[in-house]
């Protein structure tokens, strides 16, 4: 497709069939696990259509080749085996718990090390980068929504010969391009906002290096991790409307944030889109937007905090994001997540709803917590 197409045309033309007279507009998931003997496909393990159609359409948008995973953590573990034995990695000290998670318990086993850094300090990942194998990034951090300075810790870890890996899922591909500001990798937990609709669990990579392409595949072949057709096909049909839906949720996270911070019982509200938050500078520069999650604290009530989550009518209490319908928790709620989170910290993940009714409901339970 035209490299002078808008993000919002490519997310709905690209990985089409081709238009010749009788051809389907879209692709159609192919449910076999075998093929006939002859191509290059051969088995249902090492490919199908709709996972093509959905690999092709996240490859244009992030400027690379797309690879699909039967969830976002398969994704990152692939990511993760092509650290050497015993080498090192540098990653934030905030970002989703899953992932901090499996490097804690790689780390623990002996296969590697881990170093945390405030991914916001640039001074401190570029000083820690040195000699490291990767180099993890979050940006926006999640629960935190830190920002970092991708083009300078970028070209940073590669300098230093790390491979650097950016997590892409808050702000999706038409908010931000890490590859185009100097990151090997990107992926994308699929399930939140390129699926969109809370009814797919799946992960994606994209990079531009054929061969980092290439080791991650044979890894996905090998360990299995594949997404199922149906699921590749959802998420390629949720992705059509990403445009649509991230420009409401967005439009109603900015709202929320306005309004949150205007409340008297908040004590915080993180969001980069707020002129007065530590990373609105940063993110400005190098995204095209300010992403639909955000989080607020209530001046160190955790009970408090839980009430709200609990008291809500519209705002699902539930842990994923990206979907239509918004979404809250207590980040904290979970033994996994990391203890320099706030206690009183509830993530909100902005659907497509009328923001009336969200503040609304949200302010409702505000009161709970008084």
């Amino acid at each position: 497709m035209s490299p002078d197409l808008d993000p919002s045309t490519v997310v709905v033309h690209a990985g089409r069939p081709e238009r010749v007279p009788n051809a389907p507009v879209n692709e159609s998931p192919v449910f076999s696990s075998t093929y006939v003997a002859g191509g290059d496909r051969g088995y249902g393990r090492f490919g199908n259509d709709a996972w093509t159609a959905l690999e092709q359409t996240l490859g244009q948008l992030e400027g690379g080749r797309g690879l699909t995973f039967a969830s976002g953590m398969a994704a990152v573990a692939a990511i993760a085996d092509l650290v050497p034995v015993g080498g090192r990695v540098v990653a934030p000290q905030h970002a989703y718990s899953g992932v901090l998670a499996l490097l804690d318990q790689q780390a623990t086993a002996g296969r590697l090390t881990v170093q945390r850094v405030n991914i916001a300090d640039t001074d401190a990942v570029t000083q820690a980068v040195d000699q490291a194998d990767m180099l993890w990034i979050e940006s926006p951090t999640n629960p935190a929504m830190e920002v970092a300075d991708l083009p300078a810790i970028s070209a940073a870890g590669r300098e230093a010969g790390a491979t650097v890996v950016v997590d892409n899922t808050f702000a999706t591909p038409l908010l931000q391009q890490p590859l185009k500001l100097g990151a090997d990798i990107v992926m994308h937990s699929a399930t939140k906002f390129i699926a969109g609709h809370s009814d797919v669990v799946l992960g994606a990579v994209v990079t531009a290096d054929d061969d980092l392409w290439n080791a991650i595949e044979l890894r996905r072949r090998s360990l299995g991790a594949i997404p199922g057709p149906m699921e590749a096909w959802l998420a390629l049909r949720g992705l059509r409307t990403l445009a649509l839906r991230l420009e409401r949720a967005q439009s109603n996270a900015a709202f929320l944030a306005e309004r949150l911070r205007q409340h008297p019982r908040v004590s915080r509200v993180r969001y980069p889109g707020l002129p007065d938050d530590p990373g609105h500078a940063r993110a400005a520069a190098q995204m095209s937007g300010y992403g639909a999650i955000l989080s607020f604290e209530l001046g160190g009530d955790a009970e408090g905090a839980q009430r709200v989550c609990e008291s809500t009518a519209l705002w699902v209490h539930a842990t994923s994001l990206g979907g239509v319908e918004s979404m809250l928790e207590r980040r904290r709620r979970w033994p996994i997540e990391v203890p320099t989170i706030p206690e009183d910290l509830i993530r909100l993940a902005v659907g497509i709803e009328h923001p009336d009714d969200l503040w609304a409901d949200l302010e409702q339970a505000l009161k709970t917590a008084t």
